[in-house]
């Protein structure tokens, strides 16, 4: 998705229709999980009206997404907004209850897909494995990682990069020391 003002795209508005796309939901059925109006959500999605906390809450629930995920807590030079995201200015994503951080590395959400730097944490494994309709593919920057992808299992170092079409995965750290890698996702799930 072409945006002809990159300043432009980096909005919650922006990151909510994204997110709502991506998980196949229209304004209406989205409006309706809320008990909201069409047109309420409708003028969120523009930047015309603001949301609440509450409705902030109630939002990334219907999204199953944090709600620290649609704070942008790090003000973006205006010249650097849609183009750069520095270092302390990643946006949190996800949940920490496995032992894994992750970050978004994209500006928005607003591409056809998302670029995570995700942080695997020594002696942690996901509970459940993942299954989700997109194609991820990506690259263990540091540490090692064990891999299931479908009824396959993978050891994985730095420099190797993995492949996951829609097959379910899981991810385990068994080891000493934190594991750190590079992930793109197509379409956006966060």
């Amino acid at each position: 998705m072409l945006q002809s003002d990159p300043t432009q795209c980096a909005s919650l508005g922006a990151d909510l229709r994204a997110l709502r796309k991506a998980r196949g939901l229209t304004l209406i059925g989205l409006a309706e999980a809320l008990g909201r109006s069409v047109g309420w959500l409708s003028q969120v999605e523009r930047d015309l009206s603001e949301p609440s906390v509450t409705d902030l809450r109630h939002i990334a629930a219907a999204l199953g997404v944090p709600v620290s995920m649609l704070f942008s807590s790090h003000a973006v030079p205006a010249a650097e907004a849609g183009y750069i995201v520095r270092r302390g200015a990643r946006r949190a994503i996800g949940t920490t209850a496995a032992g894994l951080v992750e970050e978004l590395l994209s500006p928005d959400l607003t591409d056809d897909f998302e670029m995570v730097h995700s942080t695997f944490a020594p002696h942690s494994a996901i509970g459940e494995t993942v299954s989700r309709p997109t194609q991820e593919v990506g690259v263990l920057i540091s540490g090692t990682l064990d891999l299931a992808i479908g009824a396959r299992e993978f050891t994985i170092h730095p420099g190797d990069s993995f492949r996951i079409r829609g097959e379910p995965f899981r991810w385990s750290n068994p080891y000493d020391t934190e594991a750190l890698a590079i992930w793109v996702i197509a379409p956006p799930v966060y």
